[in-house]
């Protein structure tokens, strides 16, 4: 069977960067950015102008529709939202949304922002927020000449095509995602769900100094995508950490969700799927990515998040089941220094005593000059023995232990020793085995790599270790530390009252 998708070869171009859609349709021109991040003008990207709000003001959009699109079948309709100073043209060639909708069949709207290439929104341009709190101003407040765009362009595509009304969408990247967050703060109530990447919402837009959250519209779906290294806007006041925290603990107190997700993380994809009894939230980190939105993100939103969602007529937000599956890593563990718990089987477990970051040491030369030959995270052994399927078996003063693992191979540790007995031979560790609260505690780096063929990911003093390739981001590993030390919970983040980062 052909494939639906295909990538398409074009010649990047560097010196294109004023986005003008006639310097690219008809070539093979690529608009570089975030790392080569775009593709060739789709063939099918149709320019549409217009007045279509009641101001009289003339507007300008983009409409994909695949030639997989089927007028006799209901179809999703997605609002592609362009970043700051780009296009709508810009947004579809710098995303493969448009290589999704071949694939799945829906329709792609990407309009242009109504004045000087930037979204209407709190906070930026000539859109400053009132002095009075968000959830009191009037509703037409609201109601921008961006925001009755995408209002009069769903109407229009309802009767161009047979549009799903449970199953519209939005996302948008960088000031985007400003405008989708503020579309689906204030009028969600229409959106099957809603995705950003990039910059994360100014935080006294999201909750009152008491740490209530501002909001209009309920439960929306929501996927947040942060890019490790964002580091946007630039010279802004703010730990990145924390608000997005923040960001992220808005629509869990919204969308009543498990404080509790699962992790999964695919290569550079560090994804935590959160329940909730109202609405579903994805906080994704991905490792190494600045400011912007990766090509496959369109391929991540539909295929983990918008493929299994739809909203009732009643407002009722359902998540089905999605084209991949909203799972953790179901053989993974994470471990932080000095903290006796664990993750593992997407939950918090215990430890007997806490790892211990360790400094391989030695003493070299005449002056007996200490250097550092290595550091290594020492955990449990017993622990490494239960994600083994082994037995554990210490001797009377714990000192010394032996394990046993499935296959009947005997392994053999002492304390001070840097040696591992296995059957009748020796092989070295990492490190030396050290002794703490009557444990031992041995390299988890050697251990998992030596018996279980597992990789290990190191970032933010967190240790990822799963069974694929994996690896572990900043903001991630920022979440796993939260869960490890209880502090997964919005409330307890807000118990002192809402501060502004």
């Amino acid at each position: 069977m052909e494939p639906k998708i295909f990538l398409r070869s074009g010649t990047p171009n560097d010196d294109n960067r004023e986005y003008l859609p006639e310097a690219i349709k008809g070539s093979d021109m690529v608009v570089n950015e975030n790392g080569n991040n775009s593709i060739p003008y789709p063939a099918g990207l149709e320019e549409h102008h217009g007045v279509i709000v009641d101001d009289g003001e003339p507007d300008t959009w983009y409409v994909y529709v695949p030639q997989s699109y089927r007028p006799e079948k209901k179809t999703p309709l997605i609002f592609g939202m362009h970043g700051g100073l780009m296009t709508g043209w810009g947004h579809a060639v710098y995303t493969s949304w448009t290589m999704v909708a071949d694939r799945e069949g829906f329709i792609c709207v990407f309009p242009n922002a109504h004045r000087d290439r930037m979204w209407q929104v709190d906070g930026i341009r000539d859109y400053e927020p009132a002095e009075e709190s968000s959830d009191s101003r009037d509703a037409q407040r609201c109601m921008t000449h961006d925001t009755k765009m995408v209002f009069a362009l769903i109407e229009q595509m309802k009767t161009r095509f047979n549009i799903d009304e449970e199953r519209i969408f939005m996302q948008g990247m960088s000031a985007g995602n400003f405008m989708t967050g503020q579309f689906a703060r204030q009028h969600g109530q229409i959106l099957a769900g809603a995705a950003g990447s990039g910059g994360p919402c100014r935080l006294k837009l999201l909750f009152h100094d008491d740490g209530t959250v501002i909001n209009r519209a309920g439960p929306v779906a929501v996927w947040q995508s942060r890019p490790e290294k964002n580091g946007l806007p630039p010279k802004a006041d703010y730990n990145e950490s924390l608000i997005n925290k923040y960001n992220r603990f808005y629509w869990m107190k919204v969308n009543e969700c498990d404080p509790i997700p699962e992790i999964c993380i695919l290569g550079e994809d560090n994804m935590a799927f959160y329940r909730g009894k109202r609405a579903p939230l994805t906080y994704v980190d991905i490792k190494n990515r600045d400011h912007g939105q990766a090509l496959d993100e369109a391929f991540l939103y539909w295929d983990y998040f918008f493929s299994g969602l739809r909203r009732e007529p009643d407002g009722t937000v359902i998540q089905e089941r999605t084209r991949l599956p909203r799972t953790g890593d179901s053989n993974a563990a994470a471990f932080t220094p000095g903290v006796p718990k664990v993750w593992w089987h997407n939950g918090v477990v215990s430890l007997s005593t806490a790892p211990v970051l360790w400094k391989k040491t030695k003493y070299h030369g005449l002056n007996g000059k200490q250097l550092v030959r290595g550091e290594y995270l020492c955990v449990p052994l017993r622990f490494l023995a239960e994600i083994a399927g082994g037995v554990y078996a210490p001797s009377a003063d714990t000192l010394t232990a032996v394990v046993t693992l499935k296959d009947g191979t005997r392994l053999q540790f002492a304390r001070g020793s840097i040696g591992c007995v296995i059957d009748d031979t020796m092989r070295c560790m990492y490190c030396e085995a050290i002794h703490r609260n009557n444990e031992l505690l041995i390299s988890v780096e050697w251990f998992v790599k030596y018996f279980l063929n597992m990789s290990v990911s190191i970032c933010n003093d967190v240790w990822y270790v799963t069974d694929h390739f994996a690896d572990l981001s900043f903001f991630m590993a920022d979440l796993i530390k939260d869960l490890l030390n209880d502090q997964a919970e919005p409330e307890k983040w807000l118990k002192n009252g809402f501060r502004e980062y």
